[in-house]
């Protein structure tokens, strides 16, 4: 067996066996395989799909290749939750501690950016002191303590997926299907998660772009969840226009403050309150509307902004101490009309641009870098206001025009949440 018949067989859409994938992840952590070959593998994946036995043995492998944590000893209502990644999506700031305010324990391994979407423990590593690598030992014990912890994929947990993760980030194989569900089922059944809410994007600033394609990837992993013991609900949720305002680490942080703390209303909110409904419901095992009664109470009577600050200081981040935005550009509209577009997608690659993200795996992030959008869809625009404020310490030359689309008419509000599927 050799990797170059492998990478062939995949190339002309053969099916892979188990034996074959377990050789793989093992070659790749041995680097008997290298990163040039595990590229154009990835790259026959993404072109020629997997089917659902060569993406259950993939997700096995993946899971089995470190140490794998055991959550029984926090009890029965810890449930975890995980975004495919869009744009402006800083949800798991706002609702880690909504819901471990409501009683539920909330143990969340996050990831770094990938591609043109935002990383979790990215925006956290922008609060200063933050630290987003807790030993196995402190995670649990922060869990049980305070109910709530964020941490990073650890170097033992998963080894296989954070390898391959970061590898997908710069060959432009992010959005396959299997290695989106591998990559995400992995990590959750090392973690040892057996409840979980799954924030499935959909839309032109999300890894999938339509419908169908997100719901394979949710029955893909409902049905991994299943070979393992894990509950899981999907929410296949509208990423055609940016989560919130702010784009950029620490720009989000302050949005998922905002939230939080001062009682800003839209999608974001709306989204982070649904998604915290089902965690809650799924956690203590009670109706929908009951968990949902719960959570809307402790994001006005401050007890979710409070347990985010708890999170903060247990972490040792200083909140108080958050970058400041560097260079300030303006963008200015050149008509008046009805803001009916903002394209997700293009943001994220604006963003990214910035500073605020990697093109390449070895790049550093400015935490500072971003964008607000200062206006928001069917707002009326006059003809020279600001319609976003870039942040930067690069130099800006030209920026999409197409990013935003002006209209004489308003549209109707899209859907944010398209389906449920359990």
């Amino acid at each position: 067996m050799n990797i170059i018949d492998i990478i062939n067989k995949k190339r002309k859409c053969g099916t892979l066996t188990d034996e074959e994938i377990k050789y793989i992840i093992d070659g790749y952590l041995s680097e008997e395989i290298k990163d040039y070959q595990m590229s154009a593998l990835l790259m026959a994946i993404l072109i020629n799909d997997m089917d659902n036995e060569e993406i259950y043995s993939l997700t096995k492998y993946m899971a089995d290749s470190g140490e794998k944590l055991d959550l029984s000893p926090l009890g029965d209502n810890v449930v975890d939750k995980h975004s495919t990644g869009g744009v402006g999506d800083k949800t798991t700031l706002i609702i880690a501690p909504l819901v471990a305010s409501c009683g539920v324990k909330v143990a969340k391994m996050s990831g770094r950016g990938l591609g043109h979407t935002g990383g979790t423990i990215d925006k956290l590593e922008s609060i200063p002191g933050f630290t987003v690598n807790l030993t196995e030992d402190d995670f649990l014990k922060q869990v049980n303590d305070i109910n709530v912890a964020i941490t990073s994929q650890t170097e033992n947990v998963a080894i296989a997926d954070k390898k391959i993760y970061a590898l997908r980030d710069v060959t432009g194989t992010v959005e396959s299907i299997p290695l989106i569900a591998s990559s995400i089922m992995s990590k959750k059944i090392a973690l040892g998660a057996k409840k979980l809410v799954l924030d499935v994007k959909v839309g032109k600033g999300a890894l999938l772009k339509n419908i169908n394609a997100a719901r394979r990837l949710s029955n893909l992993m409902i049905d991994i969840g299943k070979h393992n013991g894990i509950e899981v609900i999907c929410i296949l949720t509208n990423m055609d226009i940016p989560l919130g305002n702010n784009v950029g680490n620490a720009l989000e942080v302050k949005e998922a403050m905002e939230i939080l703390n001062e009682h800003k209303q839209g999608h974001l909110r709306d989204l982070c309150v649904e998604l915290s409904s089902y965690m809650v419901a799924l956690g203590l095992n009670i109706p929908y509307e009951e968990s949902k009664e719960k959570v809307l109470n402790n994001l006005d009577n401050g007890l979710a902004y409070n347990k985010f600050l708890e999170l903060v200081k247990t972490q040792h981040g200083n909140i108080d101490e958050l970058p400041e935005e560097s260079n300030k550009y303006e963008i200015k509209s050149k008509t008046a009309g009805y803001l009916v577009d903002i394209d997700a997608y293009k943001l994220g690659i604006l963003s990214m641009s910035l500073g605020a993200g990697r093109e390449n795996k070895e790049d550093t992030i400015d935490y500072s870098a971003g964008i607000i959008v200062n206006k928001n869809i069917n707002d009326y625009v006059n003809e020279g206001d600001v319609i976003m404020t870039l942040y930067t310490n690069k130099e800006i030359t030209n920026v999409d025009s197409t990013i935003f689309k002006i209209s004489d008419k308003k549209i109707e509000d899209e859907k944010l949440i398209y389906e449920i599927i359990k």
